[in-house]
């Protein structure tokens, strides 16, 4: 076959995200971390009545309604965010910003894979620290890297455990490249680093409508962090990246507070009833803020339950790599769901 590819994009695994089944397919989706409950009502108002004219005009190139709306609801300057086609091009959007062959990325692992895959993107040199055995911070080797960008998902994927604060203001406070902090589940965990955008320029907090406003299907994140640290990022932004439709619906969902933080608190408590029914099952559950758990099977065969689950209708995420290969990965879905979860599981184990 033709070599078209630059070297680096040849040698690299592509990144692989969790199966979406076909719609209407009568699957349990518990593999990607979506919200189990519709976004606002005020997102359904807003595609029932929208408006075509702003189908046929390019939309805003910053996403400036929802720029203001968001300004609104987190207390902070407008133009101190940058709206992105979901979460993950505003990672991308950095890294093609402050990253080239030679200069260093760095973060603890386990965590999101599409680090590595953007950092192989650029030929960047890739240091990736272990996590301690309970996933205590590897704070002093992180510093001793002072790597160009430094990624740091809090609360982490797929462990759910977050980073304090406390660790995160010194590392940000000895690092001379971008501290970026990945904070796509915020919504369900107990604090957040806004602050530490506010004290460093070099911090930059990346934030989805993905998970806690139920809007995966639209695409739509933002990131926080000082406009001088903003201006190099628009320079590698495309120029209308965020469509008309995006812009409406995130506008509505995120000034609902009342019913994100709803919907938010009845995950939470999902989450704590089928942590316990796993723990009965005999799982080693870890801690979460998150909308998922990290799970260890009593017997450690994780590989062999994801595939008679997903035999079954119910999909979950299994990762073959190093450390998470004895473990699964569960998304809280409803109530009803995690319970047909425990059964499938209590029959497979019995």
């Amino acid at each position: 076959m033709t070599d078209y590819f630059r070297t680096n994009i040849a040698a690299m695994s592509a990144y692989i995200p969790g199966e979406q089944p076909k719609p209407g397919s009568q699957i349990i989706k518990l593999n990607s971390n979506e919200n189990p409950y519709p976004p606002s009502p005020a997102v359904l108002t807003v595609l029932q009545n929208f408006n075509s004219e702003w189908l046929r005009r390019y939309p805003n190139a910053y996403g400036e309604d929802f720029r203001q709306a968001a300004s609104q609801v987190l207390d902070i300057p407008s133009d101190w965010i940058i709206v992105g086609n979901g979460s993950d091009e505003l990672l991308n959007v950095v890294m093609r910003a402050c990253t080239e062959p030679e200069r260093k990325v760095a973060y603890p692992t386990p965590t999101y894979v599409l680090y590595s895959t953007l950092t192989q993107m650029q030929s960047a040199e890739l240091v990736e620290i272990p996590y301690g055995e309970n996933y205590e911070f590897p704070l002093d080797e992180l510093i001793a890297t002072n790597a160009d960008v430094t990624f740091i998902a809090t609360p982490n994927s797929p462990s759910g455990h977050v980073v304090s604060i406390d660790e995160l203001r010194k590392l940000a406070s000895k690092l001379s490249g971008v501290l970026v902090i990945d904070e796509a589940y915020v919504d369900f965990a107990q604090e957040n680093a806004l602050n530490l955008v506010q004290e460093f320029e070099n911090v930059i907090s990346i934030r989805t409508l993905s998970k806690g406003y139920s809007l995966a299907g639209v695409r739509l994140g933002f990131g926080i962090a000082n406009p001088n640290l903003l201006s190099g990022l628009y320079k590698v932004k495309d120029s209308y990246n965020i469509d008309a439709i995006a812009i409406a619906v995130g506008v509505a969902a995120i000034s609902d507070q009342v019913y994100k933080n709803t919907c938010v608190a009845k995950v939470k408590v999902s989450r704590t009833k089928l942590s316990i029914d796993l723990q009965q099952l005999g799982f080693r559950v870890w801690d979460s803020q998150t909308n998922f758990l990290l799970v260890q099977p009593p017997q450690a065969n994780a590989e062999y339950l994801y595939q008679k689950l997903k035999e079954q209708g119910i999909l979950v995420r299994y990762f073959q790599q190093p450390g998470l290969d004895d473990k699964l990965r569960i998304t809280i879905g409803t109530d009803k769901e995690n319970q047909l979860l425990i059964k499938a599981l209590f029959n497979l184990m019995n």
